[in-house]
């Protein structure tokens, strides 16, 4: 028998059979107490069993595989977090769990902090990284269980994978929302700040993407990914504004972003997509980037041509393919080569392995979607592929691979081999893929009843930013008299003119222009964007880490359009195209007029803040001289 439940109107209609067998089935909708704590309790034994044992009691992070490794994965171990916290909130609605939810919450945290203690470390390499790019000063991305130090040097492994960084930040802000308090000091504060830094160039910067392998051909050259551009947006739009000390916080514990270094992430990120870098025509990390947890692209269009370029190209019976011609864990590649030969790529077209990881992320996909028939669908191929272990748990195998005798055979004609799983042939019980597992109990849960999407995505990413709750205290109203143009999205950019003098200011109302003087709209004062950079600098200051906050980069227009409150003070900044230059191009009006309009356009097309944009035109008495 399974477990199944009701879905209410605009939800999914019809029942979904959980893989989890249980004595009853069970309406959720209409259980009775009793019956809920019982599927919670199934729930627990098995994060306890799969997931929890693992955890390290010191540094609360896990390992790639249950197979007794001391090594930790970053991007592995926030999704047994995610796990742990998801069955959280799935507690959380229940009056007396016997002290299950605090113990998973404070597991939770515990991880997150963890990896948090194992980046502060290296708070050298993030102020080296924030400066120069370079691979060689990036975060690492593998640590020791226990000591928490890094294990593999830059020569070793190329541990640059800005998602990672990005997917934390993101989970972070998720758990946080949810009640969590994972930022205790602020010096974690001004880390976390850097670390917002640190990803904000993900749109320039070539990593060695989820993978972990850079290119397709596996020859350590890193590239652009739209996976971990994407990553980057998400984390830079779910935590601009955010209070990392929850509802007890200050001011001073609120992180802020660069909206212009969002815009450009998005920008890149939508040029890419389906894409996923110049040698990967198609993906699968993209379906987390895309979808849960992510939510990196709204735009129906971009969303369905991705995701429909990757099933019919990349789904198999047992998993989806990471990517095309990928060698990793198939019976032909030399596992003591680090690297591959020119063109040996070749030699893993059409038997790739297949990973069931990808079919979890389909089943969440589908129930934010609410696509019944997408559930339906990979719950059955999913089905298809789960073991049980010595407990009698769900376990879904790490990949599935062909036989090195059932090559040729299947080269010669795709899908006529069967498939065998990466767990037999390993003797005794095989280990888990934690992140597997993770995935597996966060689908599970969706599907049984026992977890709303709004409880595992509390700032509501799945929603487009025009229907997510807004986030209270962040910006400022500015009252001025101002001229407001309309667009074709009907977002209306206001215009504040301030004249440089009252004698210009004479000058222009001759011609029935009104405008204001600096001193007229005080108390808000007029500042120019290098005035702005500096303020900026002293973001994320932190002399105990070494850490020196913002670098030094110009404001955009974006930026320039926000109204700021610095310590107390109301500030209105206008545009970089407005700052005096000895270079003779500033001097040309009719550059400058197309400057201008150049600067509303921009800012009228990507304004995605709450409000409307104040763009504040300075005019000064050498604009006004005669032809």
């Amino acid at each position: 028998m399974f477990f199944t439940r009701n879905y209410a109107p605009g939800e999914i209609t019809q029942r979904h059979p959980s893989i989890v067998e249980l004595d009853l089935d069970v309406n959720i909708k209409n259980c009775s107490y009793e019956e809920t704590v019982y599927q919670l309790d199934v729930f627990y034994g098995i994060v306890k069993r799969q997931i929890l044992r693992f955890q390290s009691p010191i540094t609360g992070m896990f390992p790639v595989l249950s197979d007794g490794s001391e090594v930790a994965s970053v991007r592995d171990s926030i999704y047994c977090a995610a796990a742990v916290w998801s069955l959280y909130q799935a507690y959380r609605r229940i009056d007396d769990d016997r002290g299950k939810s605090y113990e998973l919450g404070q597991s939770a945290v515990k991880c997150m902090r963890g990896i948090l203690e194992c980046w502060m470390k290296q708070a050298p390499l993030i102020e080296l990284f924030k400066k120069n790019q370079n691979s060689k000063h990036a975060l690492h991305s593998k640590f020791h269980l226990t000591t928490g130090a890094h294990v593999y040097s830059t020569e070793e492994y190329p541990h640059l994978q800005i998602d990672s960084i990005s997917l934390y930040l993101l989970f972070l802000v998720q758990m946080i929302t949810s009640g969590l308090q994972i930022i205790y000091a602020q010096n974690e504060v001004a880390f976390i700040q850097n670390l917002v830094y640190y990803v904000e160039r993900a749109y320039r910067t070539p990593d060695y993407g989820m993978w972990e392998r850079g290119s397709k051909y596996n020859d350590n050259v890193p590239e652009i990914h739209a996976s971990s551009i994407g990553m980057a947006k998400s984390a830079l739009e779910a935590i601009n504004g955010c209070n990392l000390f929850g509802e007890k916080g200050a001011s001073w514990s609120v992180i802020y972003v660069d909206i212009d270094a969002h815009n450009r992430n998005r920008s890149i990120f939508e040029t890419l997509l389906p894409k996923e870098s110049s040698s990967k025509d198609v993906d699968s990390s993209l379906i987390p980037t895309i979808s849960f947890p992510a939510f990196a692209t709204h735009e129906e269009t971009l969303y369905n041509q991705t995701k429909n370029n990757i099933i019919s190209k990349l789904k198999g019976g047992c998993g989806f393919k990471r990517f095309i011609r990928d060698g990793f864990k198939c019976v032909l590649e030399d596992s003591s080569r680090k690297f591959y030969r020119v063109g040996e790529t070749r030699e893993f077209e059409n038997v790739e392995c297949q990973w069931p990881l990808f079919f979890m992320y389909m089943i969440i996909d589908g129930m934010f979607k609410g696509s019944t028939e997408q559930v339906n669908e990979y719950h059955t191929l999913l089905k298809k592929v789960v073991h049980r272990d010595n407990y009698g748990d769900p376990c879904i195998p790490m990949y599935f691979y062909i036989a090195e005798d059932c090559v040729e055979f299947e080269r010669a004609e795709p899908g006529s081999q069967p498939w065998y799983p990466s767990m037999e042939g390993s003797g005794g019980e095989a280990p888990l893929f934690l992140w597997n597992q993770s995935l597996f109990v966060i689908a599970q849960l969706l599907t049984s009843g026992l977890l709303h999407i709004n409880e595992l995505d509390p700032i509501r990413r799945y929603l487009p930013s025009y229907n997510r709750p807004r986030k209270g205290g962040r910006y400022s109203a500015f009252q001025a008299k101002a001229t407001s143009i309309g667009t074709a999205t009907d977002l209306v950019v206001q215009i504040v003119l301030i004249a440089e003098s009252m004698r210009l200011q004479a000058m222009m109302a001759t011609y029935g222009i009104q405008t204001q003087t600096p001193h007229e709209v005080e108390p808000v004062l007029i500042w120019s964007s290098n005035q702005l950079v500096q303020v900026y600098k002293h973001l994320g200051i932190n002399d105990k880490l070494g850490l020196s906050g913002r670098p030094a980069r110009p404001i955009g227009a974006l930026g320039t359009s926000k109204v700021y409150r610095v310590c107390g003070m109301t500030v209105l900044c206008y545009p970089l195209i407005f700052e005096v230059s000895e270079f003779y191009l500033y001097r040309d009006m009719a550059l400058l007029i197309d400057d201008i309009k150049t600067e509303l356009q921009f800012t009228s097309r990507y304004w995605r803040l709450s409000g409307r944009p104040t763009v504040c035109l300075l005019i000064r008495e050498e604009h006004m001289r005669a032809p």
